[in-house]
């Protein structure tokens, strides 16, 4: 049995598509990603430039407006001028905005972006706040002052960090999604490994169904090849992300591993099952090996990053049969949530997953028979 699986990770290692799809594919995407958007959260955005058109007095706003300025964050650069001037260097782009200074402030931009974005948060914060700057006037008057300053300093009052104390990086749920990705494409071993037991397929399959070995012990080798092949490389995958692109992945490795084992597990066992389809030719198989898992993929979030919630808003029951949503959502239990119940419910379901798909592929391959080969 040991020589029999050694051959066929030896096989299967020559096998571009076995290779190609569930290990270095998934590592080209995890290039890409980073260098798109991998070190998002640490970019550093100019400065906004901004008008100040003064048509009515109101020192509140221009007060707060000088504290935000003045701070450490350089968030944006006021520029006194008259209401043409302004106008005028609005259109040509040199300012992304101007307020106007009044009674109640006023905002006027010339497209959407990040700068325009920035300049009408603090519109917004100016108006949020002033009913308790006027609280504080009406009862406290002398600490108006120190409350502009603290409602106007741009430093980071607020970190975003879950319920276990780990900063939360918008960004990671596309690397959990691209994991799951790894972990389905692992049916590209499933799927060729059928194929070489089909004796109606290929010239090899027809060679190894008419050798002494038994049917049980061929298939329970290319089973476990397989699974060890689909799971060395997502192990690959989650070291290449962890420790060459250093990706902030808190959670224990372990169990990331312990993840990363039944979700290669289900990425075989799916391309198992659909090999071993025999009424269908190879290429109606592929095309739904691959409409399959780009579907699951998409459905976690792996283009979108909002896709994930929303199915869970609007179908939650997808998100709970789903491998590659239950696959990112166990990554984010131990990396975010700290949801040590969702882990487990999550592996519980992939477990079962895999058994029926594996134990329906194993059915359908054992009894298949040949008039001729």
């Amino acid at each position: 049995m040991l020589h029999l699986i050694k051959y066929n990770l030896l096989v299967k290692l020559r096998n571009f598509n076995m290779v190609f799809w569930p290990l270095v594919f998934p590592l080209i995407m995890a290039t890409f990603f980073f260098f798109a958007f991998g070190n998002l959260n640490d970019a550093d955005f100019e400065t906004v430039q901004v008008a100040l058109v003064k048509e009515s007095a109101n020192p509140v706003f221009v007060f707060f407006l000088d504290q935000i300025q003045s701070g450490d964050s350089e968030l944006i650069a006021l520029h006194e001028m008259s209401e043409k001037d302004a106008l005028d260097a609005l259109s040509q782009k040199k300012i992304s905005g101007i307020y106007y200074e009044q009674a109640i402030p006023d905002l006027t931009l010339n497209g959407q972006g990040i700068p325009e974005s920035i300049l009408q948060s603090v519109l917004e914060s100016y108006e949020n706040n002033l009913h308790t700057l006027q609280t504080i006037l009406k009862k406290h008057p002398s600490g108006l002052l120190s409350a502009l300053r603290q409602m106007s300093d741009t430093k980071d009052l607020v970190r975003e960090v879950s319920l276990g104390g780990k900063t939360i990086d918008g960004n990671s749920q596309f690397f959990y999604a691209l994991v799951a990705m790894g972990c389905l494409y692992g049916c590209f071993i499933g799927f060729g490994s059928v194929i070489t037991l089909q004796a109606n397929l290929t010239a090899l399959a027809a060679r190894r169904c008419i050798t002494p070995t038994h049917k049980l012990k061929l298939i329970l080798s290319e089973q476990i090849a397989s699974f060890l092949l689909g799971y060395a490389d997502v192990i690959v995958l989650l070291l290449y992300l962890r420790n060459i692109l250093n990706l902030d992945f808190q959670g224990q490795f372990g169990k990331m591993l312990i993840i990363s084992l039944f979700g290669s597990l289900i990425g075989v066992s799916m391309g198992l099952f659909i090999g071993s389809l025999s009424r269908l030719n190879e290429g109606i198989k592929i095309g739904i090996m691959l409409a399959i898992s780009m579907s699951c993929c998409f459905l976690s979030g792996l283009m979108n990053g909002s896709m994930k919630d929303t199915v869970e808003k609007h179908a939650p029951i997808i998100n709970r049969f789903n491998p590659a949503a239950l696959i990112s959502d166990a990554l984010y239990c131990i990396n975010v949530y700290d949801d040590a119940s969702r882990y487990y419910r999550n592996l519980i379901t992939l477990i079962v997953m895999s058994a029926a798909l594996v134990l329906a592929s194993f059915l359908l391959i054992r009894r298949e028979r040949y008039d001729s080969i």
